[in-house]
């Protein structure tokens, strides 16, 4: 589903004029102006899943934090970027189409996943601690001293009785009030925040999410995100240098390495043929194990 169809960046004119009665106040840092510009890269066209590509320096989250900053995307992190920046975006240009369809507009970053981890470790951290403390008090319950309960109340008796009809995890589990306890890697609890964070009828922007991600994680990825846009009317704005998430159903994939930005393939990009190139280079060993193992 696409809401928003098209965005036009500012030419070299266009930024000129901008920033005319600028000049003399930002001392020639007149960041982003002038990184898109000089590689002719003026009208964006959106399909269901676009992606930014390119390396680093290439401007694919600043691109990102353009488009948010003028269709005013929610983010969890708020990030001032200036006046300058603001201005950048407020100048660009942006076409939706059935924006009264679209439920939500979302930037997610990668420190939102850091974010997300850190959390679910402070939690486990929280549960661990009290999962520990009703360990020892199971070991009390259950083995302590049966002339001690002669001379406690009904409840602490009745919880004694309660405690030896139980395994000491069934014990730790039962008290546990909120059992948040993650046994997940870091890869499959970002991807699980992924799967939790996309909602129906909605367009996110995502800054390179395959971040925490193993290879096989990204491509779980992959899959949920074409499910999202085939099912669930979502619309995704990328940036990513994964070959995993460049092999997207259907992407349209902006090469921001290219002067002037040109629309590839995702096997036309460099980064992609450095990856087949590496394993065509490697290909005897793969079938050199492969031949033992049969």
């Amino acid at each position: 589903m696409v809401y928003l169809e098209s965005f036009k960046l500012l030419d070299e004119l266009d930024e000129h004029n901008s920033l005319i009665n600028e000049m003399q106040i930002y001392n020639g840092n007149y960041y982003p102006y002038g990184l898109f510009s000089y590689k002719e890269f003026r009208t964006i066209d959106f399909d269901d899943i676009t992606i930014f590509y390119g390396g680093n320096g290439s401007g694919k989250t600043t691109l990102l934090n353009i488009v948010s900053e003028k269709i005013n995307a929610n983010r969890n992190n708020k990030s001032y970027k200036g006046m300058l920046f603001k201005k950048y975006a407020d100048s660009c240009e942006c076409k939706f189409e059935r924006k009264y369809l679209c439920d939500e507009i979302k930037l997610i970053s990668s420190d939102d996943v850091f974010d997300y981890l850190l959390d679910v470790r402070a939690i486990n951290t929280g549960v661990n601690r009290r999962k520990a403390d009703l360990a020892h008090g199971y070991l009390e319950d259950a083995y302590g001293s049966e002339e001690t309960s002669r001379f406690q109340e009904y409840n602490n008796l009745k919880r004694k009785v309660e405690t030896k009809r139980m395994s000491k995890s069934q014990f730790i589990r039962h008290n546990l009030v909120n059992n948040n306890i993650q046994e997940q890697s870091n890869g499959e609890t970002a991807l699980n925040f992924w799967q939790t964070e996309i909602k129906e009828n909605a367009l996110y922007i995502l800054d390179e999410p395959e971040n925490s991600l193993s290879a096989e994680n990204q491509l779980k990825l992959k899959q949920f995100i074409e499910e999202s846009v085939r099912f669930y009317k979502c619309q995704f704005i990328i940036s990513t240098h994964s070959p995993f998430l460049l092999s997207l159903y259907g992407a349209k994939i902006y090469d921001l390495d290219e002067n002037p930005v040109k629309v590839k393939k995702w096997n036309e990009l460099k980064n992609v043929k450095v990856y087949y190139d590496f394993f065509k280079d490697n290909k005897d060993v793969f079938e050199i194990r492969r031949n033992n193992e049969i």
